[in-house]
């Protein structure tokens, strides 16, 4: 196999693969990229048996083949190579080794078979549908920051993506929660999108999934069945296991009944909560929302560090309530708000509180209270 290659291009590739590498794995074909070089295309394959990811890019082939290498290695080497250089790879199979050239710089690396690298099976995919870059990216994006990361509650490790009933009709919707919080997304169902079972998506493949959504304007092909779920560009194919587990009832945490209302401008109130936050334990995080007619005071406690308050004009006509929260779910759910106002829906003290973005429902969060 001998091709050559432009460095940006062999960077991204490299660079998607090796994050997929597991760092701390026992067989070591799986800290490797499978490379495979093919008319003017090089594949990039990299998998930890979970998650595939498959890269093409454009390449001058020389000669036709495949090789496994170390993808920590290869990265590194191509990301300290200068912008703008051609470099040429070249693997001898006998001696087991993979040239990678540029300019005067040379590396020869260790390379394992190809035959011993694990390609994932392919399945029969029981939805196949298409949704544009910006509108995945929202839905996984919003939801991403609630999914669980105790191990035990293994179910709720993930975006469970599935199609349900909304306002408007059905929605591909995204749920993710911990139990403490939770994040509910909507946007409008695809076209094809009807049959497609509910699935729980995993944690690192949401993360490897957001390298994919970066441009707008590229349609992104989606696969679902019910083991696994595939993300697909032109140039790149992202296949993963789901998770094996029932996402709980939702619907059932999500309050219908709170009708005390307050509006506040979501970035002045994020900056407020981050302020007085500053003073609290970081165990417990507390922050104190007393609430009067259209005025908000936040504030903490700490007996051993200090005081914090904090005033702000807010839209709220409802009687008098003092309210506690963790800072750091306050934040998350606060830094979601992409309109200028956070419109939180209050019962009790005690009771989960809803929070939207103006009047828009298609994304709602829900955050239980701490005792303060």
């Amino acid at each position: 196999m001998k091709f050559s290659i432009e460095r940006a291009a062999l960077l991204k590739a490299v660079s998607q693969a090796q994050s997929v590498v597991e760092r701390r794995n026992t067989i070591p074909i799986l800290a490797n990229v499978l490379i495979e070089a093919e008319g003017s295309d090089v594949s990039f394959r990299a998998t930890d048996l979970d998650i595939e990811v498959v890269d093409k890019v454009a390449a001058q082939v020389e000669r036709a083949g495949a090789t496994t290498v170390s993808a920590t290695l290869l990265h590194e080497i191509v990301r300290k190579l200068p912008d703008g250089a051609l470099i040429n790879l070249t693997a001898d199979t006998a001696a087991g080794r993979l040239t990678v050239e540029a300019g005067r710089s040379n590396f020869s690396l260790a390379t394992l078979p190809r035959e011993d690298f694990p390609v994932m099976a392919s399945s029969e995919y029981a939805s196949n549908f298409s949704a544009p870059a910006p509108v995945l990216r929202r839905l996984f994006d919003k939801s991403k920051f609630a999914i669980s990361t105790e191990e035990t509650r293994y179910y709720l490790n993930g975006v469970y993506l599935h199609i349900a009933d909304a306002e408007g009709g059905k929605a591909l919707r995204c749920v993710a929660t911990d139990g403490h919080r939770l994040a509910r997304i909507d946007a409008e169902m695809p076209e094809g999108a009807a049959e497609m079972p509910g699935v729980i998506v995993p944690r690192k493949t949401v993360g490897e999934l957001r390298k994919l959504l970066d441009d707008d304007e590229m349609e992104i092909a989606v696969s679902v069945s019910e083991t696994k779920v595939r993300f697909a560009t032109p140039a790149i194919t992202l296949t993963s296991k789901v998770i094996d587990g029932t996402f709980p009832d939702y619907t059932r945490v999500i309050p219908q009944g709170n009708t005390r209302k307050m509006e506040v401008d979501a970035a002045d109130f994020a900056r407020a909560v981050d302020r007085v936050a500053t003073v609290s334990s970081e165990r417990s995080r507390a922050v104190k929302l007393q609430l009067d007619e259209d005025r908000l005071v936040l504030s903490v406690n700490a007996p051993d560090s200090g005081a914090a308050e904090e005033e702000l004009a807010v839209a709220y006509a409802d009687e008098r309530l003092e309210i506690g929260f963790n800072a750091k779910y306050l934040l998350e759910i606060a830094s979601q708000v992409d309109r200028e106002n956070a419109v939180f829906l209050f019962n009790s003290s005690g009771d989960p509180t809803l929070m939207r973005e103006g009047n828009d429902t298609s994304a709602v969060y829900v955050v239980m209270p701490m005792r303060v």
